[in-house]
């Protein structure tokens, strides 16, 4: 009977093991920070209305910077500024056009909204969405950390 135990417990640790790995976007470093923003302060204060993005481009703030979007009442989403489809480079930052974020190496287009790439093409490459980070929104600050 020991045996019998033995053996189903050695399949079910072996079987609960993922043999996948992860799908993480080897373009862009997954390093830490958080960064405050207050909305009395005249630079955040577009983030008081839904659908208004800013370019954040603190110090140690991701790798290109951030942006950040009201997307309803209290909530706010916030992304890594640099593409996510190919390594940082001089032409990796992306731009806000409305609430899009644009790269000007491929033209690739996501929605701020969401971090989805809107127009990835139909060749069988992986393709990556934005990087996302956490926001909280607490009284008059958004904390955007990773």
């Amino acid at each position: 009977m020991w045996y019998k135990v033995t053996f189903f417990l050695a399949i079910l640790l072996t079987s609960a093991c993922s043999k996948e790995s992860t799908n993480r976007n080897p373009y862009l470093l997954d390093a830490g920070f958080r960064f405050d923003m207050n909305l009395n302060l005249p630079k955040y204060n577009p983030l008081r209305n839904i659908g208004n993005p800013i370019y954040v481009d603190a110090n140690g703030v991701g790798t290109r910077g951030m942006f950040v979007i009201k997307s309803g009442i209290d909530q706010y989403m916030a992304f890594e500024a640099s593409c996510p489809n190919h390594a940082p480079n001089n032409c990796s930052t992306m731009k806000i056009e409305g609430q899009t974020a644009i790269c000007d190496c491929e033209g690739y287009e996501y929605s701020l909204f969401t971090g989805q790439l809107l127009n990835r093409p139909k060749d069988g490459k992986r393709y990556y969405d934005m990087l996302y980070y956490q926001a909280n929104f607490n009284g008059d600050v958004v904390t955007v950390s990773n």
